[in-house]
């Protein structure tokens, strides 16, 4: 499991870090807290992320957007 601050999982995906965070559940996207995120102790702590989990869901996504358009 490799678990990154916003900034080296957003460079190891290849996104931005805003586009990493406008996916967070609690902002209207599909990644879950807990599972493809963590939020530190207090409200300045830094988020991590865990990329492979986080690579899989991109993944999914977009072979399930992929599906779709031919469909």
């Amino acid at each position: 499991m490799s678990w990154q601050r916003t900034s080296d999982a957003a460079e190891q995906l290849g996104i931005s870090r805003d586009t990493l965070k406008r996916r967070m559940e609690v902002r209207g996207g599909f990644l879950e807290n807990g599972q493809h995120y963590s939020l530190g102790p207090s409200k300045n702590s830094s988020i991590t992320w865990n990329v492979d989990r986080v690579r899989d869901a991109f993944n999914k996504r977009g072979l399930q957007a992929r599906k779709e358009a031919n469909s």
